[in-house]
């Protein structure tokens, strides 16, 4: 299963999805996560006080992030997490190491089969 996180330090979960300008994309699998990519976006939060949807740059990040479940960041708007959500995305809250939070993002999306595409049973369940 492919995880996106807004991290800057690559070891803390520690930025807003509106601030993030790359994603780190890890592999979950049987509780091991490896850093298999990290994606560049345009940052979705243009810092304006009446925060306006803008599309541009949500679906730029979409994009980048296709191959994804789930989404884990520090924070995140209502309106963002609602979209990424219709797109299929499992949006997660989190805060602290990035590993543990890894684990609550695959837990859940996870039903124990076909997990991320694979065909055999997942270990966690």
């Amino acid at each position: 299963m492919l995880i996106a996180v807004a991290s800057k330090s690559g070891t803390e979960i520690d930025q807003h999805f509106g601030h993030a300008e790359q994603f780190r994309i890890f592999k979950y699998r049987n509780g091991d996560p490896l850093q298999v990519d990290e994606v560049t976006v345009e940052k979705y939060c243009s810092f304006d006080p009446e925060h306006p949807f803008r599309h541009s740059q949500l679906n730029g990040i979409l994009e980048a992030l296709k191959d994804c479940q789930a989404v884990v960041t520090a924070m995140i708007g209502d309106l963002p997490k609602q979209e990424l959500e219709k797109h299929g995305f499992k949006v997660i809250n989190a805060h602290g190491p990035i590993t543990p939070a890894l684990k609550l993002a695959h837990d859940a999306v996870c039903d124990g089969s076909k997990c991320g595409g694979r065909t055999e049973q997942c270990a966690h369940k």
